[in-house]
This record gives C-alpha cells, structure tokens and sequence, in this order.
C-alpha cells in the first residue's frame, strides 16, 4: 500500500473518508487533516479533487 499524503491514517464507512494523525504523547489526541467522498479512484475534499 501507498503512503497516504493526506494523513498516516484513513477511516473508511462506505465512500466516506477521514484523513488522521494520532498524537500519544504526552496525552493522546487525534487530529482531523480532511473528511472527504470517495468517487472512482478519487477523494472529493471541500469541492477539490485528489487522485489517491
């Protein structure tokens, strides 16, 4: 699998994406990059499109 230039991490539900990072240290804390719709082999984000 390719390294994800959005995130480290990526949730899916359905076409639904969710770009992540995950701080632990010193208190964990998770950051929203981007949420984005999956269309084909593309990520629709804020009306831009990625090819991922």
């Amino acid at each position: 699998m390719r390294p994800n230039p959005l995130a480290p991490w990526e949730l899916r539900i359905g076409d639904l994406r969710v770009y992540y990072d995950v701080e632990e240290e010193p208190e964990t804390v998770v950051y929203i990059n981007a949420v984005g719709i999956k269309e084909r082999d593309r990520v629709r984000i804020a009306g831009e499109i990625y090819d991922l």
